[in-house]
């Protein structure tokens, strides 16, 4: 008996193929193999492997010719389905719970930068030793299996989710610069520009406020001549429904966090959806039909 390939499909719930066959140096002169009809393989009972388990089996002929004559062969394909309940518990739940913890930076306040950099610099080292240790735990192949997906996509939102507080301090002291720059310029109108009295405004509703006569009571015009001037402001067009829910939060940074709440655990249940259902939906399209 020799082994000719082991192949592993790129699946989480593949299919393990193995492929044995019996051939020896006799030719098809001095002795043929022949498959037993009925039962020709028979498997133990008790048979049990911690991660796989046995699902059928497929029996045909090899034979090859040669210059030297003809040689008989049987190979038999022993189909092995992985235990998806052990790289469920193993590695897709770790992974989840990685990616959900690093989502609750977004819930902390902005100014605590040694909580949020400490939760993201630990999700992000913490899922790329994961991802090393799923890479060891199985063999090295040419091509892209599932769960090199979903490792992948796992640390990308983790990293995300880091670069997402970066964008979020740095949102926090732009709004801090330009609420200075406001104050200098408010602080400014109010030295040159005493006349304007703003006392009664009101940023909801139509405002009113009242401007101090430019001429005094000594230029010639009468107190009674001299009254104050009214400006009124009309109130803004209401706003879309998404942009008056965003004006409750008046910084960019609060605004960014609170996107990022709903974002993250959308678009990943999003990938969830279209992993589970391409990984599975293509299992069984691709499942060998039974001997």
């Amino acid at each position: 008996m020799s082994e000719e390939c082991l192949r592993y499909d790129d699946s989480p719930v593949s299919i393990v193929l193995c492929c044995e066959s019996s051939e020896n140096g006799w030719t098809t002169e001095d002795l043929v193999f022949l498959w037993r009809k009925g039962d020709p393989v028979q498997i133990t009972q008790n048979l049990h492997l911690p991660r796989f388990t046995l699902e059928k089996f497929l029996t045909e002929y090899c034979n090859s010719k040669t210059n030297t004559g003809a040689y008989s062969c049987l190979k038999v394909d022993l189909l092995f389905k992985r235990e998806f309940s052990y790289y469920l518990l193993t590695i897709y739940i770790p992974c989840c719970m990685l990616v959900i913890v690093s989502w609750v930076s977004f819930w902390l306040d902005q100014n605590a930068v040694p909580a949020r950099v400490s939760l993201g610099v630990t999700t992000l080292l913490t899922m790329a030793t994961q991802t090393s240790g799923i890479n060891q735990s199985l063999p090295p192949v040419s091509y892209t299996k599932a769960i090199d997906v979903w490792t992948g996509v796992c640390l990308t939102f983790v990293f995300g989710a880091l670069l997402e507080f970066a964008l979020v301090n740095y949102a926090s002291r732009s709004d801090i610069h330009r609420e200075q720059l406001k104050k200098q310029r408010r602080q400014f109108d109010f030295e040159h520009h005493p006349a304007l009295e703003t006392d009664h405004m009101d940023a909801d509703g139509p405002t009113t406020f009242a401007m101090k006569p430019l001429m005094g009571a000594g230029a010639g015009l009468s107190l009674a001549k001299a009254r104050q001037c009214e400006i009124h402001m009309h109130p803004q067009p209401p706003r879309r429904c998404c942009g008056s829910w965003l004006s409750k939060f008046p910084s960019r940074s609060k605004r960014i966090d609170v996107i990022s709440r709903i974002t993250f655990p959308l678009v990943f249940a999003l990938f969830n959806v279209v992993y589970w259902t391409t990984y599975l939906f293509r299992e069984e399209e691709e499942a060998p039909p039974h001997p």
